[in-house]
């Protein structure tokens, strides 16, 4: 169990998320870099959207196999341990001799660069309970302006100095924060005798029945993560080509557009703390599936284009955000492991939407990027409005039951 304490201060919560920003990015840089990367290895640009899937496999194993060990072992030790495997796997991508080569290097990067997920329940624990929306809301704006101006730094760069240079300063980066967090993550002492690691992974099943919050939440997460990376994945190949045509700097700008989003999202954990998540997860929803609308109109149009970018991205964001939320509240003791569920289901997602991008686009463009989008969007719609009807049926079952 967490040692009580009596809050999280703005400036260690800002250092969770400056923190969680800069390593959760080691996965996204090759996302703006995928036609330059395939014609250094000779491979065509469509053919890429593999390493993408690939990296987000690797995540979601380290989600599932090593987060858990946070509800158990000291969590300062093992994200510092974490980050110096995450530095060691950047080096073996920025010195990639061959395709294979990168496609091992990027899935042991995705594989380490589970620690900033490490890091978010950390703040969740250390924060008090009137604060924790807040908390989370902070934490996740890091990562998630993480996630996005990854793209923005390794275009630039790339334009610059080549990809590799991209991957040699995120080692660098990363090394820095190995550092500073080593000297200022708090002790964390547990009470009790801590669960075996084969009781640790038996559990995550007993955590997801136990709790129709977690599992309606996760899939909630995947298929919006789903939409979120494939239209990423599929942005790429739209810009390198005509009508649009640009270069690695450009498309990596992109991210700037969707860091606008990112802030305007924070607000989700806020209004979360005063009882209003319900109202954000209905407008989220509906808002995805608009966006793709919009989207689709950017294949010829850059203003739709970048509204379509900026409204996927808050509503992608803010309902991740009012998810954490809701999850964090159920299992205070098992917050590693709750982080597991609900992470493993949303990247799992995200490499679905990756597959699906490279897979749409070479059969049907940018239209067919839409269209799977929009298909993955009325899921979440869809998944919503069901969940609502079972919770107002449950409602009248239990007044039923009252009156008689």
């Amino acid at each position: 169990m967490d040692t009580p304490v009596p809050g999280l201060g703005r400036g260690m919560a800002l250092l969770f998320a400056v923190s969680c920003g800069a390593v959760i990015g080691n996965i996204y840089y090759a996302q703006p870099l995928l036609a330059v990367i395939a014609g250094g290895f000779g491979a065509p640009a469509a053919s890429l959207g593999f390493i993408v899937t690939l990296t987000q496999l690797g995540y979601a194993c380290g989600l599932l196999f090593l987060i858990p060990l946070g509800d158990a072992l000291d969590r300062r030790k093992l994200i510092v341990a974490l980050l110096g495997c995450s530095a060691l796997a950047l080096a073996a991508v920025a010195v990639s001799p061959g395709l294979a080569w990168f496609a091992a290097a990027c899935a042991a990067l995705g594989l380490c660069t589970c620690a900033a997920q490490l890091l978010v329940p950390f703040a969740a624990s250390l924060a008090a309970e009137r604060e924790r929306g807040r908390v989370v809301g902070t934490v996740m704006s890091g990562l998630l302006l993480g996630i996005l101006l990854a793209r923005t730094f390794s275009g630039l760069v790339a334009q610059l100095g080549g990809w590799r240079l991209v991957y040699w300063l995120a080692a660098a980066v990363v090394l820095l924060f190995t550092v500073i967090l080593a000297r200022a993550l708090p002790g964390d002492e547990r009470r009790g005798r801590p669960l075996r690691y084969g009781a640790l992974l038996a559990s995550l099943l007993t955590l997801a029945r136990a709790h129709p919050a977690l599992r309606r939440r996760s899939l909630y997460g995947a298929l919006a993560f789903a939409c979120f990376s494939l239209f990423w994945t599929g942005l790429t190949f739209l810009l390198s080509q005509p009508p649009y045509g640009y270069g690695e700097a450009q498309i990596g700008a992109f991210g700037l557009v969707g860091a606008a989003g990112t802030l305007a999202a924070g607000g989700a954990g806020r209004l979360a703390d005063r009882g209003h998540g319900g109202r954000v997860t209905a407008g989220c929803c509906l808002g995805i599936l608009l966006a793709f609308g919009l989207l689709w109109l950017g294949g010829r149009s850059l203003a739709a284009l970048l509204a379509g970018v900026l409204l996927l991205d808050i509503c992608v964001q803010a309902l991740h955000i009012s998810n954490q939320s809701v999850i964090y509240a159920l299992a205070p003791e098992a917050r590693s492991r709750v982080t597991t569920i609900y992470l493993v289901s949303y990247f799992l997602g995200g490499a679905l939407g990756s597959g699906a991008a490279s897979l749409a686009y070479a059969h049907a463009g940018w239209t067919g990027v839409c269209l799977a989008g929009a298909g993955l969007a009325a899921a979440l719609q869809l998944a919503r409005l069901t969940a609502r009807t079972e919770e107002a049926n449950k409602q009248t079952e239990g007044l039923e039951m009252t009156t008689r």
